[in-house]
């Protein structure tokens, strides 16, 4: 059932996510979207594969480039690219030249002065609450692990479920979540770097997104699901959860897509790849107004 309008704010967000060390300095980029027609916006959200494969300096030229978006509040993932930004995966695959201090100079730079100075919120797998300037409120779920996939970082087996606890786990399947995705009408944004099986997840390979992922998102029923990670898949769907329905939706960028979801019965979905399967930063980002619930004074 959705919310009253009266107790709604339209909120302006920006998603974008598998930038992969796009350079906002380099003149072969001049007529990107991302250079040229970000409106200022209410939220942006980064769904991670900030990098090629990690690095100090790209980590830093992913801030640059967060900073020169115009956000009240700029929320980020890692994404399996991302190296340095998993301990544990990066504990266990040390090359030569590499430290264990590597994790925490990447962190420092997701989490530190760099960061605060480009107003950048890095957000490990969890549930946060924030309260914006324009009056609206909401609750985001966020996680950057995927299906195990060529020795990747935030990696987890394909018959581990990291999203639900063991009632709501598929047969066959053991949950390993340690802040699974909350039920509905407690959630409001779910972004994930993968996505769920079936939903904007094609590519080579067939369809390759997560059945266990699918089955909390599908739970939890978010006014906004979005993730990146399949390159091929960049797009956007309405959900009917009732009946399984897919609607196409087209990116109306540089203009808003407007919300057309109701809490509990449709999700809008987006895969908000910017780079192609050539790996090339060829799709544009994507701009959608929420209808958040107001806070309570």
């Amino acid at each position: 059932m959705s919310a009253p309008i009266s107790s709604t704010i339209s909120t302006r967000v920006l998603i974008l996510s598998d930038t992969h060390n796009f350079d906002i300095d380099d003149s072969n980029l001049n007529q990107h979207t991302i250079r040229n027609a970000l409106p200022a916006v209410d939220v942006l959200l980064h769904c991670g594969d900030l990098t090629h494969c990690g690095g100090t300096s790209s980590f830093k030229k992913a801030i640059k480039l967060l900073g020169s978006i115009d956000a009240k509040l700029k929320l980020v993932i890692a994404g399996n690219h991302d190296l340095e930004l998993d301990r544990d995966y990066w504990t266990a695959h040390l090359d030569e030249g590499d430290v264990i201090e590597d994790h925490d100079a990447a962190l420092e730079i997701m989490k530190g002065r760099l960061a605060k100075e480009a107003n950048v919120v890095y957000l490990e797998e969890g549930t946060y609450s924030f309260v914006l300037e324009n009056g609206a409120k909401f609750t985001i779920y966020a996680s950057p692990y995927t299906p195990a996939f060529c020795d990747w970082a935030f990696a987890y087996e394909h018959k581990q479920d990291r999203f639900s606890q063991p009632q709501d786990t598929l047969d066959g399947c053991v949950s390993i979540a340690q802040h699974p995705i909350p039920d509905a009408g407690e959630v409001d944004v779910i972004m994930t770097h993968g996505p769920p099986k079936d939903i904007l997840d094609e590519c080579a390979q067939g369809n390759v997104g997560c059945p266990n992922l699918l089955r909390a998102v599908t739970r939890a029923k978010p006014l906004l699901h979005c993730f990146g990670h399949i390159h091929e898949g960049s797009g956007a769907v309405r959900m009917h959860w009732d009946s399984c329905a897919k609607v196409d939706l087209a990116n109306t960028f540089p203009e808003p897509l407007k919300q057309d979801t109701v809490w509990g019965e449709t999700s809008l979905v987006v895969n908000a790849a910017i780079n192609d399967d050539a790996n090339t930063p060829a799709n544009s980002p994507w701009l959608v107004d929420l209808l958040l619930r107001k806070v309570n004074h």
